[in-house]
């Protein structure tokens, strides 16, 4: 079955960065992303072939230590044979941190935005589209 994009997601804890010492905890966190994009699939869905936008809005309880770059590569890799083919259809990425005294009112967020928006922290807000030039036209 074909995924309707966009999809969207929220993983509800505290990425873990690409260079974490630990190699099981690595692991345990793509098996969390991918497990919370299981509520945005269709049951028997089959990764794409179509370029992929990937947003990414993390949300921790107080300051992020370490780089907001850092996160980034685990949760492709994760979503990387599950929703898309590979990592290398991922033709932009959007990511920000919003620390507590960072947060400004967005326009419209979707529902699950929303849900990320006032629910407990740390949280992890997935949106992905198949239209890697949205927002730019």
């Amino acid at each position: 079955m074909e995924i309707e994009f966009p999809i969207e997601f929220i993983v509800a804890d505290t990425p873990v960065s690409l260079q974490a010492k630990r190699r099981q905890s690595l692991d345990q966190w793509k098996s969390q992303v991918i497990g919370a994009s299981r509520v945005a699939l269709p049951e028997g869905h089959f990764a794409t072939a179509r370029p992929i936008l990937a947003t990414l809005f993390y949300f921790p309880p107080t300051e992020m230590p370490g780089d907001i770059d850092n996160i980034v590569k685990p949760i492709l890799d994760a979503l990387g044979g599950h929703i898309y083919l590979d990592d290398r259809q991922v033709h932009r990425v959007v990511v920000q941190k919003f620390e507590p005294e960072g947060i400004f009112p967005f326009a419209a967020p979707s529902p699950t935005l929303e849900a990320a928006l006032r629910g407990e922290k740390p949280v992890l807000y997935v949106r992905l589209s198949d239209d890697p030039f949205e927002e730019l036209n």
